[in-house]
């Protein structure tokens, strides 16, 4: 338990430190992996150690000492990299630097494939395993697998500095890092249950490392758009389950339970965003959101402004994910069938396996009368949802009569 928590709380940090000072990713994650591994061997007999961090810090850097001494390669350096593991051992951990960010805008280097930009930063530094990356990416581990390794070659071959680049330079990098951390945001979201102990704290920990990209760039609508869209997420987090655990869907959600000091926060980002008069992506889905908490206030939603709002962010940023909640609001904004069509333009390949389109369909082929083929669109839906509650919330919605 103890080294679960200290691989939750402190992998990017150290991966960055290791990735720093050896400029080799692939190995850093590497010998990170083996001091885990020693940690869950060592620890329950011998007890935590008081610095968690600096030991397995430690022991990381031995790992890689001992690799490279076995290959007779930077002997040389050895005696300075004994004595920075040693120091680091009986340094206080309250000294301990963070440098995820650093290392977020590293993996967002233009030298590495745009692709493999914010699956690498999610990996290195938020500690997401290949197939949680790909789910995100809407692509096959394999293929995602590949690309990684292509990337940490890169970085390695090409000796890329570990540092955080010229203030000219992070505004082209920074829509990999947001994509990122939205990503893990993602991730940490979808666990609402909080079973997966690898993606505890993953939406906390995204919400944090968007507050520090704000103060590295004040001046960039989009980085607060981001912060804007997750404080509305995390606003209704409680009201997403009732009491007996079960799924509750937004526009069945008590608004009495989402967060009011949230709201305004997020409000006050948007509007500070709104300012620079750039709109973006990510501003677009944090006034969607703002549309949605209004019903807080006024006890409705206003499915015009939705749908009109999907229809920018459709034009912007046409993924997957967009144009399906896109067919969401045309058809709570008209009627079922505007949403069905709108289903089918995406290409059958990108949806064969993406859960939400097929319990929007579902959803819309009950409401259109047409209950034998919502039947159908429901099981795919049940057997791609790996949450127990949202499979309940869809049995149920599958047993109910045609509308």
């Amino acid at each position: 338990m103890a080294a679960d928590l200290a691989a939750r709380a402190s992998y990017g940090r150290l991966l960055s430190l290791l990735a720093r000072d050896w400029r080799d990713l692939a190995a850093a994650e590497d010998a990170l992996a083996e001091a885990f591994r020693l940690a869950l061997d060592r620890w329950p007999s011998d007890g935590v150690p008081a610095r968690p961090e600096a030991w397995l810090l430690t022991t990381a850097r031995r790992q890689l000492i001992d690799g490279r001494r076995r290959q007779s390669i930077r002997a040389a350096a050895e005696p300075t990299l004994t004595l920075l593991a040693e120091q680091d051992a009986s340094a206080d951990g309250a000294a301990f630097p963070d440098e995820r960010l650093k290392l977020l805008f590293v993996c967002a280097h233009p030298a590495i494939d745009a692709a493999a930009r914010a699956p690498l930063m999610l990996q290195a530094v938020l500690g997401l395993d290949a197939a949680r990356i790909a789910q995100a990416f809407l692509t096959s581990p394999a293929a995602l697998g590949q690309r990684l390794v292509r990337a940490k070659a890169k970085i390695r071959d090409a000796r890329i500095a570990f540092v955080i680049p010229e203030q000219a330079e992070l505004p082209g990098r920074l829509d990999a890092v947001l994509q990122a951390i939205y990503a893990a945001y993602g991730s940490g979201w979808e666990d609402i249950a909080g079973a997966d102990p690898r993606r505890r704290g993953l939406a906390d920990e995204a919400i944090w490392l968007a507050r520090l990209v704000i103060q590295l760039l004040p001046e960039e609508p989009e980085a607060r758009g981001l912060l804007a869209l997750m404080l509305h997420g995390e606003a209704r987090r409680e009201a997403r389950r009732a009491a007996d655990g079960a799924f509750v869907p937004l526009a069945e959600q008590d608004t009495a339970r989402w967060s009011a000091p949230l709201i305004e926060e997020a409000e006050a980002e948007l509007a500070q965003a709104a300012r620079h008069a750039a709109l973006g992506p990510f501003q677009l889905e944090a006034a969607i959101q703002s549309v949605h908490a209004a019903r807080a206030v006024t006890g409705r939603t206003d499915t015009t402004a939705l749908a009109r709002l999907y229809e920018g962010l459709a034009r912007l940023a046409p993924t997957t994910g967009v144009l399906v909640s896109r067919a969401a609001a045309l058809a709570e904004a008209s009627h079922p069938q505007a949403g069905l069509a709108a289903l089918a333009e995406l290409p059958s390949g990108d949806v064969l396996s993406y859960q939400p389109y097929w319990a929007l369909k579902a959803h819309l082929l009950r409401r259109s009368g047409q209950g034998e083929a919502a039947r159908d669109a429901y099981d795919r839906a049940i057997g791609l949802s790996s949450d127990p509650a949202v499979r309940d919330f869809l049995m149920q919605a599958s047993r109910r009569p045609p509308d």
